[in-house]
């Protein structure tokens, strides 16, 4: 018998990352509000995460297209589902130097990564106002932090996110609503796979990868515990530190010898 009256919405939570944070939330006793493109997917993953007391809505949208999004939004409204939890999980990336890369590949994930994300927080944030309560967590990254030769395009739209999500946080400053940024770094999900990113130096130790349950659990804990932001993983925590005091430009140059195809020099 679903007892649960508190909802999260969660984009991307077929796996990875997204996954995890379903299972915390699930663990927390909250209902879950499921998105994704693929039907079947979206249905196998609804089974796994459903347990006695909570309820599992998988919703089939296509997140790179913006009239998806707010059809997204007009539809809970309308099953009068009050999302307490919004979790901004869903983006992928492209490998390759620009030059060589496909313009409406970037342009989709832009959609995704930016335009998706902005959309669902403007509008259940206005809802979460009125309210005066509610939580949202937006997926960002170490990458948000320093330029990305080999993933330009990816870098800047989480730079994006961060930027974006600690200014809301500001704005709403007055009000009892928590808005966080996870920051975590290579992590051992499928994006690199869709990114076609398998040939690339940054990945090839998966031993050094981050397990996803984990990264998921900092992220949990910072959205519950009201922090602004979160970066996942010590070895992390240290790289970012050492950037922070390094140019722009000599962390792009070493990113670049980091991100380049195995074999190339």
């Amino acid at each position: 018998m679903v007892t649960s009256q508190k909802y999260a919405l969660i984009t991307g939570a077929s796996s990875g990352i997204g996954f995890e944070l379903a299972k915390l939330f699930a663990k927390d006793e909250y209902n879950l509000i499921i998105v994704g493109r693929d039907a079947q997917t979206l249905a196998q993953t609804a089974e796994k995460l459903k347990t006695d007391t909570i309820d599992v809505i998988p919703i089939v949208r296509d997140l790179f297209n913006r009239d998806e999004v707010f059809s997204l939004y007009e539809e809970i409204t309308s099953r009068s589902m009050q999302v307490d939890v919004l979790v901004n999980n869903a983006g992928q990336g492209v490998y390759g130097e620009f030059i060589d890369t496909d313009i409406n590949r970037e342009l989709n994930i832009i959609d995704l990564n930016v335009s998706a994300l902005t959309i669902l927080t403007k509008c259940f944030l206005k809802d979460m106002t009125q309210r005066n309560s509610g939580k949202i967590l937006n997926l960002a990254s170490i990458a948000s932090k320093v330029p990305g030769p080999w993933q330009a395009v990816y870098h800047a739209t989480k730079a994006y996110v961060l930027s974006f999500t600690e200014a809301v946080r500001e704005e709403v400053s007055g009000f009892e609503i928590t808005v966080t940024a996870l920051m975590p770094g290579v992590t051992d999900t499928d994006f690199f796979n869709k990114a076609d990113m398998l040939e690339s130096k940054a990945v090839q130790d998966k031993s050094a990868m981050a397990d996803p349950a984990d990264v998921a659990l900092d992220g949990y804990n910072a959205l519950m515990a009201d922090k602004n932001k979160v970066i996942s993983g010590f070895k992390n925590k240290v790289q970012m530190a050492m950037s922070a005091v390094l140019p722009d430009s000599t962390n792009a140059h070493l990113l670049n010898e980091q991100q380049k195809p195995v074999g190339e020099e």
